[in-house]
């Protein structure tokens, strides 16, 4: 009998999937390479069935005669492993970000003589359904909340884009590249205080109070399924961040960073404005007292340590991180202002050495050739770009605007800068995730 290789990520099942494994079981012996959680989470969404459920349901469907564990959504190492006669997809893989993933299967398939079988691709209303609805119970609070803890259990390293409002986080949300045999996309979104305050024309100086801040978090949750990392400059007073933190978690926020500085704030990338660090003792009372009133496991204070970025030394930063861990941090940020990550890296190597669990998250505005790869090999979890597509928008809003001005028309605009409307209309969901 023939082997025939079936790939499937799916946690929601329907007769779609029923159809295409009994067509493939007339071909041979099926067996369903089961994509791992982190795979999926990769091109596609996080899954609602975690990755042994998923084996279960699949196997005990008729039709199929064995599972296996596929670890990418491209195939070439497990067709290489198990060498099937016969691949089964449908064929809505040709066009696509699929389509590359597609080539590679060809041709690893005609290194040994096997053959791909395509069945036409049906659109499934109801299937379309479920996945929307699956969609909406991944935004639900107690879904979204403790998704980034699941992440980094999963992953290495993951990876945080910023978002400002409703369509930065779509952006964010939908942004996916086929690269190098997978498919790339964002793991989790940002919301910077900076960007939350320059979209709002007002400086970076914690002036955006938390109702404010509160509104730009809720347009984001509203459209969107990824987990979110709060921007919480220094915390504020103590039972003012209590009170935040308490409201962050019950809406589904995943984690909120604060700074150990004190005094007025200004963004750290400007250098010397004569900010002060807060004493170990006191910046550690306030982690402890965020922690005291969390209502689940699920929320993180991570610890931004500036000690770096206010000339204090490796070994300040270093004491630093032991102490916010001790205090319950959840994790350390490690910040600089240099172009040379070599600070940096030396902070990760020395902190991993006695501390190899707690999240290590970087922030590389300015130290910005570093891949995510190498941060990886360096013990590095989370890397955030943190102002980049506020600062893409401007300078493209202001050429517009300035065409208009020279042409005395929007033309020029239109044609050379703008993306069209009904793009923009299409990009924006009809019903809210």
């Amino acid at each position: 009998m023939k082997q025939v290789f079936l790939s499937m990520s799916t946690d929601v099942i329907h007769n779609g999937h029923i159809k295409i494994i009994a067509r493939a079981a007339t071909l041979g012996e099926v067996t369903v390479g089961v994509l791992t959680d982190e795979a999926v989470s990769e091109y596609k969404r996080f899954p609602l069935v975690p990755f042994e459920e998923r084996c279960e349901i699949i196997e005990n469907i008729k039709g199929v005669a064995r599972v296996v564990r596929q670890d990418s959504v491209d195939y070439e190492n497990i067709l290489l492993e198990l060498k099937p006669d016969i691949v089964v997809h449908g064929d809505d893989w040709r066009t696509g970000f699929q389509a590359p993933i597609r080539q590679r299967v060809i041709e690893t398939l005609a290194t040994y003589g096997g053959e791909l079988v395509e069945f036409p691709y049906t659109i499934n209303e109801s299937a379309e359904a479920l996945e929307e609805n699956a969609r909406r119970v991944l935004s639900l609070p107690d879904r979204r909340r403790p998704r980034l803890r699941q992440l980094l259990s999963l992953k290495q390293l993951i990876n945080v884009i910023e978002a400002h409002n409703g369509l930065t986080g779509l952006i964010a949300e939908t942004a996916k590249v086929e690269k190098d045999g997978d498919v790339a996309q964002f793991d989790a979104m940002w919301i910077s205080s900076l960007c939350d305050s320059t979209a709002k024309g007002k400086p970076d100086t914690e002036l955006v109070d938390t109702t404010s801040r509160l509104d730009t978090i809720n347009e984001i949750l509203e459209v969107t399924t990824k987990p979110i990392i709060l921007d919480g400059d220094s915390g504020g007073p103590i039972e003012h961040f209590q009170f935040f933190v308490s409201t962050l978690e019950r809406i589904g926020v995943s984690a909120i960073i604060i700074e150990d500085k004190t005094g007025m704030k200004r963004n750290s990338l400007f250098g010397d404005v004569g900010q002060s660090q807060d004493t170990v003792e006191a910046f550690s009372e306030k982690i402890a007292a965020g922690k005291a009133v969390l209502k689940t496991p699920d929320f993180m204070i991570v610890a931004r340590i500036e000690s770096l970025i206010l000339d204090q030394g490796m070994d300040d930063a270093l004491m630093r991180a032991r102490a916010y861990v001790n205090a319950g941090a959840d994790g350390v940020m490690i910040h600089s202002r240099k172009k040379d990550p070599s600070e940096i890296f030396e902070f990760c190597e020395k902190f991993r050495a006695e501390d190899p669990h707690t999240p290590i998250v970087v922030v590389p505005t300015t130290f910005n050739a570093v891949t995510e790869a190498e941060f990886g090999e360096r013990g590095v979890n989370v890397v955030i770009y943190a102002n980049h597509l506020i600062r893409a928008a401007f300078p493209a809003m202001m050429a517009t605007a300035e065409s208009i001005l020279t042409n005395s028309r929007c033309k020029e605009a239109d044609e050379e800068l703008c993306m069209p409307i009904k793009d923009v209309l299409t990009l924006i969901p009809e019903v809210s995730q």
